[in-house]
């Protein structure tokens, strides 16, 4: 059975992070199943990303209200587009898109579907009590009607799920996890190292520790300095030779605050930032590090915490990444809390792994992302969900049309 999925999501800028790359590769396996995929946003049609994208996309832009980013055009257009998919699926929530769906398709035959991509972690809510109180006003009338009345409430793995009932005590909703993962990379390898030690000269034969993402608060970008320079004043020459290596946007006010604290603790030598990667550079980076690092406060999945692992790159991250049980698990990683003392420990932990021991690791990492992280099996899982809760949708409508 074929399915005509629209995707709805804030936008399609590549720069966003997780949630669109996550859409994309879901889309792709999608489409070579078979399905149709389109995808819905609130950017401006002439904007490049939207020209960009590889699927078709309807750009909703300009927006207005800033950051809620409310368009006018947004629920007529899926009023009158929504008879032409058999599901509906929300990306992300606390944005006009979210309710602007629900308002569209509340009391209709169009099931709609909704990713939370772990912005109902309580860690936002104990971090951000301000704005934390600013959501519970939109709350009741807002996002939990959409939760309560969409089809279901699609989770990316089981601690994401149980931390979501924790941040507004008002929740219901049908709950269901998904195996969520993403893609291989390409098998060209060499081709992939060649490209990024191209443009990095500087960084050949040094112990590259790579950090891959948006430089963001939660991802303890802070602490990994901090537990960096630390470490490197205890004992110098065990950091010597070991590159810190940035991989992602940090022109904005955050990254720009992080440029200068490296800066402040001394560590301008050891830091490279690279900005955002993509393609043969991005791979590349991977290929290149002996151990990927993210020390997050919140991470509900972690893409390039599975990128790292399809490459066989071990991962050094806190418990906060909800899939640190899969990683501890497997050998494919090490975990510790997100301070800077558990960051130490990580760090120190990697120095002092025999080679032997950190090759088995190797091949441990590539079997996890095989076994639990293929994006092949997020899709599937993806169309199980909608053909088991389309199921579920229609015996109830029988049952409200026999009654």
């Amino acid at each position: 059975m074929s399915f005509r999925i629209l995707h709805c999501i804030s936008s399609v800028d590549p720069r966003k992070g997780g949630p669109i790359e996550g859409l994309k590769q879901l889309s792709t396996i999608n489409q070579q199943q078979g399905h149709q995929v389109e995808v819905l946003c609130l950017d401006k049609p002439d904007d490049p990303w939207v020209r960009d994208c590889p699927l078709p996309c309807h750009a909703m832009g300009p927006t207005y209200i800033g950051s809620y980013q409310y368009s006018p055009r947004w629920v007529p257009w899926l009023k009158a587009n929504a008879h032409r998919f058999d599901a509906v699926i929300v990306n992300g929530i606390w944005q006009y898109h979210t309710y602007g769906t629900w308002q569209a398709l509340r009391n209709t035959a169009t099931p709609y579907f909704v990713f939370t991509h772990g912005m109902l972690d309580p860690w936002f809510k104990r971090t951000y009590p301000l704005k934390h109180l600013k959501k519970w006003l939109f709350w009741p009338w807002a996002e939990y009607r959409v939760l309560r009345d969409a089809t279901a409430v699609m989770f990316t793995c089981e601690d994401e799920r149980r931390l979501a009932r924790q941040s507004f005590w008002l929740y219901k909703c049908d709950e269901y996890v998904v195996n969520y993962g993403t893609s291989a990379p390409p098998d060209q390898v060499e081709l992939q190292k060649a490209a990024f030690e191209l443009r990095f000269p500087a960084l050949t034969g040094k112990r590259q520790l790579l950090f891959l993402g948006r430089v963001h608060e939660k991802k303890g970008t802070d602490i990994l300095f901090k537990a960096f320079a630390a470490l490197r004043q205890r004992d110098p020459a065990q950091l010597s030779d070991v590159q810190l290596v940035m991989a992602g946007p940090a022109d904005h006010d955050y990254g720009q605050q992080m440029q200068t604290l490296a800066s402040d603790l001394g560590l301008q030598e050891h830091v490279t930032w690279t900005g955002m990667l993509s393609g043969h550079e991005k791979w590349g980076a991977f290929r290149c590090a002996d151990a990927f690092i993210l020390p997050s406060h919140q991470e509900n999945f972690g893409i390039a915490v599975a990128e790292a692992l399809a490459c066989g790159l071990p991962v050094l991250i806190s418990n906060q990444v909800n899939i640190w049980r899969e990683i501890q698990q497997a050998e494919g990683g090490l975990v510790d809390v997100d301070t800077q003392e558990g960051t130490e420990r990580l760090i120190t932990r990697w120095l002092e792994t025999p080679p032997e021991t950190w090759a088995r690791m190797r091949i441990n990492a590539e079997h996890c992302f095989k076994q639990r992280f293929l994006i092949d099996r997020t899709a599937e899982s993806f169309i199980d969900a909608m053909e088991v809760f389309g199921m579920r949708r229609n015996d109830r409508s029988n049952q409200l049309a026999t009654n």
